[in-house]
């Protein structure tokens, strides 16, 4: 059978545009639908534009740390709308620079919202395109919860959007998006509340990095507070009114509300039904959450029809923006390229851009422990005030750990909080992919002075 394309592609973000450009240089004729900016989730309310705000938000901690090397810097005040204004032009840049890339890859653009008719035929605004294969590649949306009042609250999506900047901002959520952004507010200088259901942040984590970045948060002035569910919400002449449950129930009244509790795989338009391609559950849980659900897909992001496959957070593996590329290549190249091939998620590393800084890789301790056995497991850890704060008089502190497997000496994972974590974990990350052991570590001359050479000298 003749189709009007070798792979279309339903989705341009990052897992979406890796593999149909990697598909087109193998020769395959390609097309890529896109209801919104090129670009998805990383490059236009993601990944992107916040590390922009981290950066804007790490400037008044500088300015006074600058104080304790003799610089004289006067009152600092930051012009809002300047900085999301240019923040957006950036993303926009991005978005245009992608469409670029797509059509020097000669992959064809399609704009609109492409759903699925058969197992071999897609339909976007009305026009029906048949293909030998379909990728998904649509990802994840922030959702909100079941509860009164919902509709007060923003999400992920919309603060970079906001007109002015809150004096008060509370969010609920302790995972990345909620820390982050806590983190950022804080930083840019307005009154930061963060709810959460149990004692610590960042659940999944290594235990230690939890806490250093807890602590350190609230040293910053970010209000935590724990074992605490919202319950409802309502407007009131003095702004947003938060009713809560649990260990804290006082009200909570702020002018901003962030919602940050979970993003669902973004499905629901798809028509996957039409083309037979099962689903499974994902795993967002929760007060006020019914069940979501995600693609299934096996290690070769395969979906239960033969010729459609899925990558990226729309499958609910691991949701991070390098993940779906390499998903998506994988993909590409198994499908197009003659080199089959599965893409491992092992030893992926991550970081948390809140302020303190974390990255990681590899197993925390509670997961080295649990599969290998205490008696099994070795940890490595040092706790120190950075040199540059020697002069500053700030108590920020850096934490860095190793998690080794005492029969093989193998190191499991490595954990870091502090500045600059997650450039000096990426490196790291190639050791433990390698399957590199302390040993090695030790052998490795460390650059003095820096707090990456920590890592070669725990002992």
């Amino acid at each position: 059978m003749t189709y009007d394309y070798d792979l279309f592609v339903i989705g341009a973000g990052s897992g979406g545009l890796a593999a149909s450009k990697r598909a087109a240089s193998y020769g395959a004729k390609v097309a890529i639908a896109e209801n919104d900016l090129v670009g998805g989730t990383c490059v236009i309310r993601g990944c992107v534009p916040k590390k922009l705000m981290v950066y804007g938000s790490h400037f008044p901690a500088l300015f006074d740390h600058a104080a304790g090397y003799g610089w004289k810097v006067g009152e600092a005040q930051l012009d809002w709308e300047h900085f999301i204004t240019t923040i957006d032009k950036e993303v926009r840049r991005l978005s245009q620079l992608h469409i670029n890339f797509l059509e020097k890859a000669g992959v064809q653009l399609i704009p609109g919202r492409a759903t699925l008719v058969d197992p071999h035929t897609v339909e976007v605004d009305g026009r029906k395109v048949t293909a030998d294969k379909i990728l998904i590649a649509v990802g994840g949306r922030p959702i909100k919860p079941d509860l009164p009042g919902m509709e007060y609250g923003i999400t992920s999506n919309e603060i970079f959007h906001l007109k002015e900047q809150p004096k008060h901002i509370a969010i609920i959520g302790s995972g990345y998006i909620g820390t982050e952004f806590a983190s950022i507010m804080r930083g840019l200088g307005s009154e930061v509340t963060q709810i959460i259901r149990k004692d610590l942040i960042l659940k999944g984590f290594d235990e230690d990095i939890r806490l250093e970045i807890q602590e350190g948060m609230s040293n910053q002035g970010v209000r935590f507070i724990k074992n605490t569910l919202v319950e409802a919400v309502e407007r009131v002449p003095e702004g947003l009114k938060l009713t809560l449950s649990g260990q804290h129930t006082e009200s909570v009244i702020a002018d901003i509300f962030l919602i940050a509790t979970g993003r669902s795989p973004n499905i629901e338009a798809l028509n996957l039904e039409n083309a037979g391609v099962d689903i499974v559950p994902s795993s967002i849980e929760g007060p006020g959450y019914s069940t979501m659900n995600a693609i299934a897909v096996n290690e070769y992001s395969q979906t239960s029809q033969e010729n459609i496959f899925a990558v990226g957070d729309v499958t609910d593996r691991i949701n991070l923006t390098p993940v779906a590329i390499g998903e998506g290549r994988a993909f590409a190249d198994s499908e197009f390229g003659n080199n089959r091939r599965v893409f491992s998620h092992e030893d992926v590393p991550t970081a948390v851009f809140s302020t303190p800084e974390a990255a990681t890789v590899g197993l925390t301790e509670t997961e080295a422990r649990s599969q290998l056995g205490d008696d099994a497991v070795k940890t490595y850890r040092t706790r120190f005030r950075p040199l540059l704060h020697s002069l500053t008089g700030a108590s920020e502190k850096t934490m860095m750990k190793l998690v080794v497997d005492g029969n093989t000496d193998k190191v499991l994972g490595a954990h870091m909080v502090g500045e600059s974590a997650a450039e000096i974990i990426q490196g790291v990350a190639i050791a433990v992919k390698m399957g590199a052991t302390k040993k090695d570590f030790d052998a490795t001359v460390g650059i003095h002075p820096t707090s990456a050479e920590e890592f070669v000298t725990m002992r």
